[in-house]
């Protein structure tokens, strides 16, 4: 649900509900304020043990988050050396199978980039990996190739090894785009933000103090739940993971080979 919204509306939404249920916690506590000595007491044990429990759920959402994010730009560190380690054992194969590997390579990861920039679960995500697997197809006949041209030969099996590595690689980056925070968790998350800052506005409304320190509570509880949200979104937002080691990697196949053909 969260997940679908750009950044705008993702922000609206979330300062809609936080700051509409600290409104409604203001209206009901000057209400109420007649009645301050009696609720006073039931209020501050209320609103205290509830800001409590949502300091908790707010904190374990953004540590979901964070370990999310941290995965997926490992993901891209991991993919990156694992394309650039059999671009450099694609060198040692022989003609004209390292010619056309070395091509293919750098098509893939042309579009190993473009996967960087798709939402995940979109269209432009599926035919991104649709380009990518039809790339390791023909890499890997054309490893089939070197290994009947050459089977007692190192060169051949070690890049076998780095391609089909490279090709695991994929699987790791596309299942680390796509796991995402549990909506459950985020739609609690907002709730229970909204019931606590509500309360707390109830409870210094009806002492009749506090009023600005609740709007600056609440502005904060949503920023906090907006970074939460825009640390989920690995494509999109202000908090994106960086391509550059890919980016880095494709300038870095426009030299010359290192390695001169056997």
């Amino acid at each position: 649900m969260f997940f679908s919204l750009n950044s705008w509306a993702l922000g609206f939404v979330l300062f809609a509900i936080v700051f509409g249920a600290t409104s409604v916690g203001v209206f009901v506590g000057r209400r109420l304020r007649h009645r301050s000595d009696a609720l006073r007491e039931p209020f501050a044990v209320l609103q205290a043990a509830l800001l409590g429990v949502v300091g908790l759920v707010l904190a374990f959402g953004l540590a979901l988050a964070v370990g999310r994010y941290e995965g997926r730009r490992q993901a891209v560190v991991d993919d990156a050396n694992a394309i650039g380690t059999t671009y450099l054992r694609a060198q040692t194969l022989a003609e004209p199978v390292r010619s056309r590997s070395i091509g293919l390579l750098r098509r893939y990861t042309d579009a190993s980039i473009a996967l960087s920039e798709t939402i995940p679960g979109s269209p432009e995500e599926i035919a991104a990996i649709r380009v990518e697997s039809g790339f390791q197809r023909q890499l890997w006949a054309l490893a089939g190739q070197a290994l009947e041209a050459s089977p007692n030969g190192s060169a051949a099996r070690l890049y076998v090894d780095s391609l089909n590595e490279m090709i695991d690689m994929q699987t790791v980056r596309v299942a680390a785009l796509n796991n995402r925070v549990p909506s459950a968790v985020l739609a609690l998350e907002v709730a229970g933000a909204a019931a606590a800052l509500g309360l707390l506005a109830a409870y210094l409304s009806v002492l009749g103090r506090g009023f600005v320190a609740v709007v600056l509570g609440a502005v904060l509880v949503t920023m906090l739940l907006l970074v939460t949200f825009d640390l989920d979104r690995p494509t999109r937002g202000l908090i994106r993971v960086p391509d550059t080691p890919l980016v880095s990697l494709r300038a870095s196949m426009d030299l010359p080979p290192a390695a001169a053909a056997p």
